[in-house]
């Protein structure tokens, strides 16, 4: 095992913070901190759905940004519809959380997820989706306390994590000087059910075998098992005032 930049060991997460309860203006609202990267997660009810949803059931949207100084280099900000990798870990973001969504339960309701990176040091989309989850639930227990729902509409967790080989060694949740020297980059969203929701993996310098991919599925969830931990510790005093719809 060797030390890596920050004197953490393959296996370890990087200091994780997570703050529930962040904006007194959003129904959930979570503070969420990988390492060094900082993201302002919050979630939003709309009393109607889609425009293109013809059912009764709810929707989960999500809209993801990177503020321009959140890293060295100024990025200017999206105008109009956001293209590119903007557009992908939206995407991501919404999808994962939809993978936990009971739509029948949140009725016909929009539930709108915005994630704003203020300090950005590799791990984005995984501290996003992380934190969305928290802001997620605590939103949904507000609603459910006012009365909102007949039955409680998440069916369980979704985290996600980062893994890599970097000079040929298998670490878990790149920091960004290790994202970008790394032979394979790859993210994991996983539920607490244990099922994958997304494997995004690419080999950035040469191809990987099937026995690495396990190895870094493995360590993946081996991660992703102790953000769920720390996602229940934050959201101790948010429990569910009903029960899921059978």
């Amino acid at each position: 095992m060797s030390e890596r930049l920050d004197g953490r060991g393959p296996r370890e997460l990087r200091p994780v913070v997570i703050r529930t309860g962040f904006l007194e203006t959003a129904e959930g609202s979570c503070w969420i901190e990988f390492g060094k990267t900082k993201v302002l997660c919050t979630a939003s009810f709309q009393d109607s759905p889609p425009s293109w949803k013809t059912d009764e059931s709810g929707w989960v949207t999500a809209e993801y940004g990177m503020l321009p100084k959140s890293s060295k280099t100024r990025i200017p900000r999206d105008g109009g519809r956001p293209k590119g990798r903007t557009a992908e870990i939206q995407r991501l973001i919404g999808r994962s959380l939809r993978a936990v969504a009971d739509f029948d339960a949140l009725g016909s309701r929009m539930v709108s997820i915005d994630c704003d990176v203020i300090q950005a040091d590799g791990g984005t989309r995984t501290a996003a989706v992380t934190g969305a989850m928290v802001a997620f639930w605590e939103a949904c227990h507000l609603m459910a306390v006012a009365g909102a729902f007949k039955s409680w509409p998440i069916r369980g967790m979704v985290a996600a994590v980062s893994v890599g080989k970097v000079r040929g060694e298998a670490l878990l949740d790149l920091c960004y000087a290790e994202d970008s020297t790394a032979e394979v980059d790859m993210n994991v969203v996983m539920t607490a059910a244990g099922q994958l929701v997304e494997v995004q993996g690419t080999a950035e310098t040469k191809p990987f075998s099937r026995e690495d991919l396990n190895d870094m599925l493995n360590l993946a969830e081996e991660g992703i098992r102790r953000l769920f931990s720390l996602q229940e510790q934050a959201l101790a005093p948010f429990q569910p005032p009903l029960a899921p719809r059978q």
